[in-house]
């Protein structure tokens, strides 16, 4: 397969008015509209009628990541205010779940709303937790490429964890306009969400209500999870004229043993795969290319961009086999999980390994993510995405969704 790297991203572009665009989740998670695709053709339904539109032998992929209170306020004596957003930690760990746990202080990478105003020095803000006065306190140490390293400590013994979710706020997307509102910790977070590190919403999942996932088990309608940490480059558009200059973010992806074990089973099963949200596809497919690059002797877990188009796959390698190799890898090395990271770009010319479908929402023009959804089912993106501007479909991250079938 050669490397896309001619796409066009001003192919990919359409216009989306800025009404269109879904402020706020509609009152139901479920009552949201579905753009239902299959056999090449759009129609209207409604999310709630998903249990009896996926085919009977589905098995779903579920993102059980969480978003995290990623963005601290901080005000200067001057009076003027610094936003510092949390991306990913740096130091004592850079894994996700221990340094929730940590006490003070913590260094992680972050951006800086309002930078040229924040010189040097600390800042620092006060919040009541649990009857007590924490002050907060931040410091930048190191300027990077793309971000900054920002040291906070604090004066009581309680965890990062315990930081954020008092004194944070929820990272909404910047397209929304709006500043987040108590509402959108419980909105802009799955039902499912378990495992804190994103700062962004799996936003397909959020249409699914346990009422939903109880009425696709009574069809036989199962699910398993895995967890990609959503990071704030999934919004990033695509600024170069050709997809083959656009460097894809990475992000860090947890899969269990168990997991990988179930899947395997499904797939041997004939089960149609389907995930939920652009994340759990580009989980899902990024097991295969760490699988080929173990076979191949290298155990970083690490997964680049242009893989698919580069690597060549042994006669006979497929997913089950890929499977069977991560596998076995785990429990030679007694290891319960797989971590690793992926910047996997999915672009018309994939040839998909898992998916053959896909719970997902509305994107933005020229993103990584409708290259995704073009990958999936061709041209005909502009067909459904035409037909959902016409039917007063929502747009982007609170908006409506589609099921893509190939």
């Amino acid at each position: 397969m050669s490397t896309p790297g001619e796409i066009k991203i001003e192919d990919y572009n359409y216009q989306l008015p800025e009404e269109r665009i879904a402020k706020y989740p509609l009152e139901k998670r479920d009552a949201s509209k579905l753009l239902y695709f299959k056999d090449g053709r759009p129609n209207s339904k409604l999310f709630s009628d998903l249990p009896d539109l996926l085919p009977e032998n589905s098995f779903l992929i579920f993102n059980e990541t969480r978003v995290i209170q990623a963005r601290l306020k901080f005000r200067k004596s001057t009076g003027a205010t610094i936003e510092i957003f949390c991306l990913e930690p740096h130091y004592p760990t850079n894994d996700f779940q221990l340094a929730f746990q940590q006490h003070s202080p913590v260094i992680w990478k972050c951006m800086i709303g309002n930078a040229k105003r924040w010189k040097s020095g600390r800042l620092s803000s006060e919040f009541e937790f649990g009857g007590r006065s924490i002050i907060l306190e931040a410091e930048i140490k190191e300027r990077l490429s793309d971000a900054w390293l920002v040291e906070f400590s604090w004066n009581e013994e309680i965890k990062f964890h315990e930081i954020i979710e008092q004194n944070g706020l929820t990272p909404l997307p910047p397209y929304l306009n709006r500043e987040a509102e108590e509402s959108d910790k419980n909105r802009y977070q799955t039902v499912y969400a378990h495992y804190d590190g994103s700062v962004a919403a799996p936003t397909a999942g959020l249409h699914f209500t346990d009422k939903i996932i109880s009425e696709l088990r009574t069809k036989g309608i199962e699910h398993e999870k895995l967890t990609l940490h959503v990071g704030a480059g999934t919004f990033k558009p695509v600024s170069a004229e050709q997809i083959s200059d656009h460097e894809m973010h990475s992000e860090h992806i947890i899969v269990s043993l168990k997991s990988l074990e179930n899947i395997k089973t499904n797939l041997q099963n004939n089960k149609t795969i389907i995930p939920v949200g652009t994340t759990s596809m580009r989980s899902l497919e990024s097991l295969f290319w760490m699988a080929l690059r173990l076979e191949n002797g290298d155990e970083s877990m690490q997964v680049n961009q242009w893989d698919p188009y580069k690597l060549e796959i042994p006669d006979g390698f497929d997913a089950i086999e890929a499977l069977n190799i991560l596998i076995n890898h785990l429990k030679h090395n007694e290891k319960d999980s797989l971590s690793g990271e992926t910047r996997l770009m999915i672009a018309p010319g994939y040839d998909f390994k898992f998916a053959k479908g896909l719970i997902t929402n509305f994107h933005q023009p020229k993103s990584t993510l409708l290259l995704l959804v073009s990958a999936l089912i061709g041209e005909k993106w502009k067909l459904a995405y035409n037909y959902a501007m016409e039917n007063n479909f929502r747009f982007l991250s609170y908006g409506d969704s589609c099921l893509f079938l190939k």
